[in-house]
């Protein structure tokens, strides 16, 4: 649709139509110029001719001044001595010929007086005299020509892109800026009642916007405007959310594009395309440009020299950092820009100058999630009981996109159900979907497997239900879900801070499953694959970047950079490699001979409650008490995760 609303009715010209039209073209002219084009007549010695015209072989003669144009009988076509001239381009009969042409000279009185006595004899039964057309011969002579010139600038046009912004797709246009332009004639819709949560960013975003709005607040003191801000923040935390309220929000011209549209097949397009756009912000200046996805211009420099392929993307960063903060910069205009990989990025495009503010957008808490929960349940047809605090408490580690594709899953399975309004059992399938995978109850699984399974989940409820610092279950089944075979659904704690002894409770309730299996079965199984690289992780994050492990001392080897993965050797010696391996296979033995230790104690429950597993498939919180007793540490403040 275009701007005034009104449908494109443009006709696209397909490139085959247009290869079809020249061959129709090409067949026509074969017609019009009597066939000449197609089937071109061979050339014939004079006294062949004279020969063929002696035995009355030859139908029709036209002469110009220098050549003619020999067209035979049908009877003498048929033979084989002119088979090569018999059939035409369509493999028919070449009646229509010509069939040969002779070089007669200028002024052959011999020629003419041969064909005169042939008439008067009966041999030949027409000949005739063509004036020279130079036109026609010009023609076809240029046609060629001109095809070609009409299919280059057709397929340039192509290659533009066909959309440039500037000049409708021409070859001189592509480096032209791709940006979109919002302003106070489009209609944004989204402003910052849409972005729930996100308190902080909002309000350095807020100023940014203000500035623009009245910049003699702030300018009267001494202020100067930010020249940009990054935001920074795992996939799915609302940076580019954020970017269209501001677009919304702010009464200035708002350009948008990502990071790969300066990406272009052709050298120094990536830089034209900067200059371009800047150029275009400062006409309409005070101005915001949003970058979306910024890495994939913005990496650091001679980084991938092994490559050599990243000499355009360089020359393109170094046109951007010239443009946010060089001689020739305007202070009129913000450049905002997004991604979730601020580590890879140039030092040089992240300090003061050019991206003033990062602006770190976080996973949302608790309370911030219940805010993003009533945004996106507010086109919903909801139970009127429903409680948002409740989801909010079931989704923990959810990014803003995740909680609004689990109100999208929910409604989707309410209208599954044929249900009139999503419940909260609608909400809690949903997470379990979005978490575990689809369930596969058709799933083939014989009754050995299956007692395994219930084992392998039992003992990860019996030994989080013991430790004081592992979470809770609430929720466990045998229902295999995606790739798992069996899930159990936590009650984990929001920390800011993590002790060891927390850690080594969270390890050995990972090991339960399989000390499960070890201690009712004496024989352990591939199913724990998936805890084993989870306490494997974090036995090595408490050995090498925490700094947890007495025999090591306070000591890290984590870069926060992110430049050791350029690295071809490690930051510690091979004795100390030593003493890191043998010390996460203590860890994590400690862990699993402590689960062991808690299943032996716990044998009898741990059977019944793997019993009631396998004949109901799903067990709750409720089970658990009726086995165990009251949890003596329980956390009123509890959240609801999912572990395979």
């Amino acid at each position: 649709m275009s701007k005034d609303n009104k449908p494109n009715n443009k006709f696209k010209v397909s490139p085959w139509l247009i290869y079809a039209g020249i061959f129709l073209m090409l067949i026509a002219i074969n017609f019009v110029g009597g066939g000449s084009f197609l089937n071109d007549p061979q050339k014939l010695s004079i006294s062949k001719f004279y020969e063929y015209l002696d035995k009355g072989e030859i139908e029709k003669v036209i002469t110009n001044n220098s050549s003619a144009k020999i067209y035979l009988k049908e009877s003498a076509l048929k033979s084989d001595e002119h088979k090569t001239v018999q059939n035409d381009f369509f493999g028919n009969l070449n009646t229509k010929g010509p069939q040969y042409t002779v070089t007669k000279g200028p002024k052959n009185e011999i020629f003419d007086k041969k064909l005169y006595d042939a008439e008067q004899a009966g041999k030949l039964s027409e000949y005739s005299v063509e004036e020279d057309s130079m036109m026609g011969d010009l023609f076809l002579t240029l046609l060629p020509i001109v095809v070609l010139v009409a299919l280059w600038i057709f397929m340039m046009r192509r290659m533009a892109g066909g959309g440039a912004a500037g000049g409708g797709g021409q070859i001189f246009n592509i480096g032209k800026s791709k940006a979109k332009l919002f302003d106070e004639k489009n209609d944004i819709k989204v402003t910052f009642k849409d972005v729930a949560g996100l308190e902080g960013a909002k309000e350095e975003i807020q100023e940014i916007v203000e500035f623009l709005r009245n910049p003699e607040k702030y300018t009267s003191i001494g202020g100067k405007i930010p020249k940009g801000a990054l935001l920074v923040g795992p996939p799915g935390t609302g940076k580019t959310l954020l970017a269209k309220a501001v677009a919304g929000e702010a009464k200035v011209p708002f350009f948008s594009l990502s990071g790969s549209d300066f990406v272009e097949m052709f050298v120094g397009v990536g830089a034209s395309r900067v200059r371009d756009l800047f150029k275009q912000a400062k006409e309409k200046s005070p101005a915001i440009i949003f970058i979306d996805e910024i890495d994939a211009v913005g990496r650091a420099r001679g980084k991938n020299n092994f490559s050599g392929s990243n000499d355009e993307r360089e020359n393109t960063l170094n046109q951007l950092l010239t443009e946010m903060d060089g001689f020739g910069s305007n202070t009129n205009v913000i450049v905002l820009a997004a991604t979730n990989r601020a580590d890879v990025l140039d030092k040089a495009l992240m300090r003061a100058g050019r991206f003033d503010r990062q602006i770190y957008v976080d996973l949302p808490d608790i309370r911030e999630r219940k805010e993003i929960f009533e945004v996106h349940l507010k086109p919903l047809k909801k139970s009127e009981d429903l409680d948002t605090e409740f989801l909010a408490k079931q989704t923990p580690g959810f990014s803003g996109a995740d909680i609004a594709n689990v109100c999208n899953e929910a409604a989707l399975i309410a209208a599954r159900k044929d249900k009139k309004s999503v419940d909260k059992q609608d909400f809690l399938d949903a997470v379990d979907r979005i978490v575990g995978g689809l369930e596969k109850k058709n799933k083939i699984i014989s009754t050995e497997e299956k007692r395994a399974i219930a084992i392998h989940e039992a003992g990860h409820a019996t030994v989080s239900w013991m430790l004081e610092h592992a979470a809770p279950l609430v929720k466990v089944t045998i229902v295999p879900r995606g790739q798992s075979l069996g899930a159990a659904w936590y009650l984990p704690e929001e920390r800011l801070i993590v002790r060891p002894d927390q850690m080594m409770d969270e390890m050995c309730a990972t090991m339960g499953g399989r000390a499960a299996e070890k201690v009712i079965f004496d024989k352990i199984s591939t199913g724990a694959l998936s805890d084993l690289e989870k306490v494997t992780k974090q036995a090595r994050a408490m050995v090498t970047v925490y700094g947890l492990n007495d025999k090591l001392g306070n000591i890290t080897y984590y870069d926060s950079s992110g430049q050791s993965e350029y690295n071809f050797s490690k930051p510690y010696s091979e004795e100390t490699a030593k003493v890191i391996d043998k010390e996460i296979s203590v860890l994590i033995e400690e862990q699993y001979q402590r689960a062991i230790k808690i299943l032996d104690e716990n044998r009898d429950k741990l059977l019944k409650l793997a019993d009631i597993l396998i004949e109901k498939e799903v067990i709750f919180k409720d089970d658990l008490e009726d086995i165990f007793g009251k949890r003596p540490f329980e956390r009123p403040d509890a959240e609801v995760v999912t572990e395979a």
